[in-house]
């Protein structure tokens, strides 16, 4: 009985990861190339790296979550641990620190499935298909304002509409944590109540540690200053004796949203002030993208200015990234390649053949019907006939 199962069993791919048929694929593939070649017209470079590497190279950065969520083997080859890409953000800060250890600006843009350890974001998937930017070398409102333009031009290409942009900035906390004197336990501590808006319980705390009342009323504010772009005026208004980082922090935070909501009319700005996803290696702005209904982000992003000190080049950085699938699912949907040219068994026909080429190399999709082949259309809706002693295209009826 357990052979009979197995054996009924076998096409069955494991819970989370999906293969992508010809209806879905096509749309994928679609989009695919619009992102890319919009990311290279941006002056972005291409680079596709591998899907396994060293895990000490492969988890910097980016904290115990990513080692959790990373597939692990053993490289027979040097006895070495091996992971299976997770996310791809390392891997970009490992080619601009080494393979390519470009001065200036470098942009790079990729696009490749990664694997998950447990289902995670949209639908449940374990294999998204990851596709971002990162641009190193720059730390100013407007690589900021960059990287954020390209995420919300590529919700705009996969025809994703009502767009909601979830903007913050991990240093407000850094500096509150640190001017508060927080050991590494109460910082994490006080750092997940934050990030869950747990307000009842972060009062209690804050309220139990003996801070300085200033400084603990900037804290309990810091989880209720969230919502539309008046926040950042209330931030000025309400904290108090805040150091002179935080005015930097809101007059960076000020510039960026004036000049996106300057090119980004359509989307809806919302500010939020103690959103510190990734937090463990962000440093500066953070931001991700909502639609209406679904409570995850469908693309996020930030900086992350200290990522490639462990390989030597501790350079300024920014990137985002999005799942390509979840874009497809939430987007108008790219239809598949529709119509063609049916074409009869070329054999000994070298004009048929020349035909078929030529219509081929104009972009024509031309399938040619093999012998002894039952009649089908393939999806065509015109047909290649002899007519006069020239081959001719006429519709299919």
């Amino acid at each position: 009985m357990t052979a009979m199962t197995n054996d009924r069993n076998r096409w069955l791919l494991p819970a989370g990861i999906e293969e992508l048929l010809p209806e879905r694929a096509w749309p994928v593939e679609a989009l695919r190339r619009r992102l890319i070649d919009h990311y290279a017209r941006a002056g972005y470079e291409l680079v596709i790296p591998p899907m396994v590497e060293f895990v000490d190279s492969l988890l910097i950065g980016l904290g115990e979550d990513l080692d959790l969520r990373t597939f692990k083997i053993i490289d027979q080859l040097t006895g070495r641990l091996m992971g299976l890409r997770a996310d791809m953000t390392p891997q970009m800060a490992r080619i601009d620190a080494h393979a390519l250890a470009q001065e200036g600006v470098t942009r790079l843009c990729y696009l490749g499935s990664v694997l998950h350890t447990l289902p995670d974001g949209f639908a449940g998937s374990r294999s998204p298909m990851q596709v971002g930017v990162e641009l190193f070398g720059h730390s100013g409102v407007s690589s900021d304002l960059e990287v954020i333009g390209l995420m919300l031009d590529t919700l705009r290409i996969a025809g994703v509409r009502n767009v909601v942009l979830d903007l913050g900035h991990v240093g407000l906390y850094r500096v509150f944590a640190a001017q508060a004197g927080f050991d590494e336990a109460t910082e994490d501590t006080v750092f997940d109540l934050l990030r869950r808006k747990a307000l009842p319980e972060l009062d209690a705390l804050l309220s139990s540690l003996g801070l300085p009342e200033y400084l603990a009323a900037n804290l309990r504010l810091l989880a209720r200053l969230n919502g539309g772009t008046a926040v950042l005026g209330a931030a000025r208004e309400r904290l108090s004796r805040p150091p002179e980082a935080v005015g930097a922090i809101l007059d960076h935070l000020d510039e960026l949203l004036r000049r996106l909501r300057e090119r980004h009319a359509d989307v809806r700005f919302n500010i939020d002030l103690a959103e510190l996803h990734g937090y463990r290696y962000q440093t500066g702005t953070v931001f991700a993208a909502y639609v209406p209904g679904r409570g995850e982000e469908i693309a996020r992003g930030g900086r992350y200015d200290e990522i490639g000190r462990v390989f030597g080049r501790a350079r300024p950085a920014t990137g985002f990234s999005a799942d390509v699938r979840s874009l497809i699912e939430l987007g108008e949907a790219v239809s598949a390649p529709g119509g063609g040219i049916l074409a009869p068994d070329a054999r000994g026909d070298a004009g048929l053949w020349s035909t078929i080429l030529r219509l081929r190399d104009e972009g024509e999709r031309v399938v040619c019907a093999l012998p002894g082949e039952p009649a089908s259309r393939h999806g065509c809706d015109r047909q290649l006939v002899l007519r006069d002693g020239h081959w001719q295209i006429i519709e299919l009826k």
